[in-house]
């Protein structure tokens, strides 16, 4: 996944009204989009070392976008906008899953009226639901964890990938983690306990789950390497 522009550097000076960041671009104050609604805890130390880009849409308000914050010399990718944009193309490039010739794959398919999964791959059987999910938490060394606050709209993902599960679908939660550093991830079941438990009856009704790290790249972010998940 390419940047629409190229990285700006920066300092965080802080973040408000949660889509709001002010950052210090060498002697200039700049606020800009954070395309990030979850608590983002651990990231936002004033006087983090940030990227962010600059858009090309006259018509944004905020022409600026948090992309990178660096925390004990590590970047961490917030933009769970992307997300999609980075697991999709590990999915074309046969990373994630091997597709057919004979596959098609969708993004955003409506499952129901209340409900679209990031990702569907019509197949010969009866056909697979994706749903992916970004990752930025780490608090114990090579450690990443999700969810970094109490997500009731990742736990509706969850039971709904299980009806789809129950009509004969395969389904997949597929956690995307925007850092180099984490060997292994985990559910941050002190957070959100509902969460796990759900995910724990989800399991045990075939529900597979994934998850792989990031490797960060001048101009943009790619899937790097499967990482080992702690039930």
């Amino acid at each position: 996944m390419i940047f629409e522009s190229e990285l700006i550097a920066g300092v965080l000076i802080k973040r408000y009204k949660r889509f709001f960041v002010d950052i210090k671009v060498k002697n200039k104050v700049i606020t800009a989009h954070c395309p990030n609604t979850g608590s983002m805890m651990g990231l936002l130390k004033e006087g983090n070392k940030v990227w962010l880009t600059k858009s090309s849409n006259e018509k944004r308000k905020l022409k600026y976008t948090l992309q990178i914050i660096e925390v004990n010399k590590q970047k961490v990718g917030i933009n769970t906008h992307i997300t999609n944009k980075i697991f999709y193309e590990a999915l074309l490039n046969g990373k994630i899953i091997n597709l057919k010739k004979s596959d098609i794959l969708f993004k955003e398919k409506k499952f129901n009226l209340k409900t679209r999964f990031d990702f569907f791959i019509k197949n010969e059987k009866k056909g697979c639901f994706i749903e992916v999910k970004n990752v930025t938490l780490s608090r114990t060394k090579n450690l990443a964890e999700f969810p970094d606050a109490v997500t009731e709209r990742g736990s509706k993902h969850i039971k709904e990938l299980m009806i789809a599960r129950k009509k004969g679908f395969d389904v997949y939660l597929a956690f995307v983690i925007q850092r180099e550093d984490c060997k292994r991830f985990k559910i941050a079941d002190d957070i959100d306990p509902e969460y796990k438990k759900l995910l724990t009856i989800a399991l045990k009704n075939k529900l597979k789950v994934i998850c792989y790290d990031c490797k960060f790249l001048s101009k943009g972010i790619k899937i790097n390497n499967r990482i080992n998940i702690i039930k």
